[in-house]
């Protein structure tokens, strides 16, 4: 479970603080646990400050507490402090990261299904796509995105599954793995009944909740191999 520790204190020296920080992630690098560090200053009050820290699990947090290396920052860290420092432990229960929760289910529940009408909720009116393997070149707009994907999707009836999700900000970066069958003409070849599986890789911007702009990466030869229209050289 992941665990998160609240460092809530007061101090004019701010700037320090921040220094001292950067001096702790130099110190513990190749021994340190935490995955997510984030400083935040009150806007009402400009010598509060709250670090929040993230960590795998409680057990990884105490590891990292005994490095020698936070010990010492945790005492200069005290020194910077006008008061003793608050610490407030948790057991996250929830993580919702809302971008990256819709980019997951755009590719596992939308598109494996094939349910263009549901891309107005997820994707912005004026949505972009970038594509290397698009032969026309960048897709704008809704219309033109389903248009495409009837085309891109239709003659194959893949399954997609995510198999790994990152979040930076407004973009989401996903890998994903596509599984199906040629079904339907496709590129002038009829369907040819073959199976067929390609991993790929995108990136997505978000505004205002909704998939704004995409880069797409996928294997394409391999598609391409599987019904006929290339050669792939064998291993």
């Amino acid at each position: 479970m992941t665990f998160v520790q609240l460092i809530d204190c007061k101090t004019s020296r701010v700037d320090d603080m921040n220094r001292l920080l950067d001096a702790w992630v130099e110190a513990t690098r190749g021994k340190r646990t935490a995955t997510h560090a984030l400083v935040g200053r009150d806007r009402s009050s400009s010598n509060h400050v709250v670090e929040i820290v993230e960590f795998p699990s409680y057990e990884e947090a105490m590891r990292n507490s005994n490095l020698p290396e936070t010990d010492r920052i945790f005492r200069e860290m005290v020194a910077l402090c006008d008061e003793m420092p608050q610490f407030t432990d948790l057991d996250v229960v929830r993580d919702a990261q809302l971008n990256k929760d819709t980019a997951r289910k755009v590719f596992e529940e939308v598109l494996s299904t094939r349910d263009y009408a549901a891309l107005d909720d997820h994707f912005h009116e004026d949505y972009v796509e970038h594509d290397p393997a698009n032969p026309t070149g960048d897709l704008h707009g809704l219309q033109e995105t389903k248009e495409n994907l009837r085309g891109q999707l239709d003659p194959f009836e893949p399954r997609f599954t995510v198999l790994g999700a990152a979040a930076d900000g407004d973009l989401v970066s996903l890998r994903f793995e596509a599984v199906g069958r040629h079904v339907g003409p496709f590129m002038g070849i009829e369907a040819t009944g073959k199976d067929f599986t390609l991993t790929g890789h995108v990136t997505f911007r978000f505004q205002d909740g909704k998939i704004a702009e995409s880069w797409f990466n996928w294997d394409n030869a391999r598609l391409l191999a599987a019904i006929g229209l290339v050669d792939m050289p064998q291993p």
